[in-house]
């Protein structure tokens, strides 16, 4: 398998075992790849409507990354607009397929579209824009693009 080959999930209950791992900070490092962060984000947006993903996701992934061992600094660990563009992404392809599908076939249809690409958010940013460290610490606007077309 490539470094950028999608991993689709075969079950709901491996998702669920990723958003609940995420939230209790015992996911395995190795096991936080772009497609746990889109099945745990769908997840959460399905499942948990108790957390607010916008105002909370930021606080739960820096939570995680520092309990395994990683850092939330300038240039690594969390990114909040890429996390905010994600979270756009999820809401909007979970509202389109709505509730008839298995959260696994929503999500690998999402992973598999443009929504789920790795480098969603230059669609919209360019690479200056999005790799800044304000972009990293707060929700910058759109340099590219606006996210109504996400």
């Amino acid at each position: 398998m490539s470094e950028f080959e999608v991993r689709l999930f075969k079950d709901d209950a491996s998702i669920v075992a990723i958003g609940e791992g995420l939230l209790s900070a015992t996911l395995p490092l190795e096991a936080w790849t772009h497609e746990a962060h889109l099945a745990a984000c769908s997840w959460l947006v399905r499942a948990r409507g108790d957390i607010d993903t916008e105002r909370e996701l930021s606080l739960i992934i820096s939570f995680y990354n520092v309990a395994v061992g990683g850092v939330n600094d300038d240039t690594r660990g969390y990114h909040h607009t890429i996390t905010q563009v994600y979270i756009a992404s999820v809401k909007a392809h979970l509202a389109e397929v709505g509730h008839a599908l298995p959260l696994h076939e929503a999500v690998n249809a999402l992973l598999l579209s443009e929504r789920g690409r790795r480098d969603l958010a230059l669609r919209f940013y360019s690479k200056e824009r999005l790799f800044s460290v304000q972009a990293r610490r707060e929700f910058v606007a759109p340099d590219r693009l606006g996210l109504k077309h996400i």
